[in-house]
């Protein structure tokens, strides 16, 4: 071999393994996400604003050094299974779903070793989810809304501010696992309010408009909507019946009274978006999911729609306002 050819040949040999190892170096990570409406929808379009913002403070800028693979069952709970395998396909680097414990079952059914971030759930040891808030295990971590420890004290502002109210509609998504516990704490929560609930039940957006009618139908002194992928999809609909029947209506979220609902207490679900991507930034550095704590919220919102209130002419008490995050006038 002449001296040429053995000084290409050793250059060639030292480079090889460089070469994979910059490659596997500047590999873009990838996000895998599954939403109940298509990445597009302004329900969707407002979290997933809030989770890019939380990643950008952390260094991560999505078409640059991170990509997300966006996956919407177009407001279809059934069609989680197929499309949760479909990016698991994919071989992201992690999981993550904003529609809570149907979307995240789905997920966790896929796969056992992608890692999966959850920015809202309501209840996932509940539920089954995970074994435990300090230590999930599996694959599984993110954050809870607390949607069934607050579930009373949104009963009693309501009725603090519509105090003749002894009939009140519940409208909700039972095929969400985590709400029927929510409405368990609800109903508990009447009985010592001397309260009669009306519990109405859906499972996709088709079944809203029998819904309204079977509310309408009952006559009830108010309503209370649970938040969920469904329901903050559809929460315009659900807005404007509450409004043109006078109904007196709180959420769980502020996007609710955004639309016009009369008020909302809950967790400010844009800084959980936004402290989810703190979860996805770990696993990506590294950290396993089963020991990351599930987090509870630290900021909560009152918020309360005076110009709504002038509609039934509903008077606030003062110590609700005193209290409120906001007051929109």
């Amino acid at each position: 071999m002449d001296r040429r050819a053995f000084i290409a040949g050793a250059v060639a040999f030292s480079a090889g393994p460089l070469a994979t190892e910059a490659q596997q170096a500047t590999k873009t990570p990838r996000i895998g996400w599954l939403g109940f409406s298509s990445p597009t929808t302004p329900s969707a379009v407002q979290l997933l604003d809030a989770f890019r913002e939380g990643l950008r403070e952390r260094g991560w800028i999505e078409g640059q050094n991170i990509h997300i693979e966006y996956r919407g069952a177009g407001g279809k709970a059934e069609r989680y299974p197929d499309l949760a395998a479909e990016v698991v396909r994919l071989q992201v680097d992690v999981l993550f779903t904003s529609s809570g414990e149907p979307a995240g079952f789905a997920l966790k059914r896929a796969t056992t070793t992608i890692p999966i971030v959850m920015a809202i759930s309501t209840d996932p040891v509940g539920t089954g989810l995970v074994a435990s808030l300090a230590r999930p295990g599996g694959n599984v971590t993110g954050l809870t809304i607390v949607g069934t420890e607050l579930a009373g004290k949104r009963l009693e502002l309501l009725k603090a501010v519509v105090p003749r109210a002894s009939r009140i509609a519940v409208l909700w998504n039972a095929a969400f696992p985590g709400k029927s516990l929510e409405m368990r704490e609800t109903q508990a929560a009447a009985r010592v309010l001397g309260v009669s609930l009306q519990s109405v039940e859906v499972r996709a957006p088709n079944d809203l408009p029998g819904a309204f009618s079977v509310i309408a139908n009952a006559n009830p002194h108010a309503l209370i909507t649970f938040a969920d992928a469904l329901t903050n999809t559809e929460r315009k609909r659900i807005v404007d019946f509450a409004l043109r029947s006078r109904l007196p209506m709180i959420s769980e979220i502020r996007p609710f009274a955004d639309e016009g609902g009369l008020m909302t207490y809950g967790p400010s679900v844009t800084d959980m978006l936004r402290r989810a991507a703190t979860y996805v930034d770990k696993i990506l550095k590294g950290a396993k999911p089963a020991d990351l704590p599930i987090e509870q919220p630290t900021k909560f919102e009152l918020v309360i729609n005076l110009k709504t209130a002038k509609g039934p002419g509903l008077t606030i008490p003062q110590w609700i306002l005193l209290r409120a995050t906001e007051v929109m006038e």
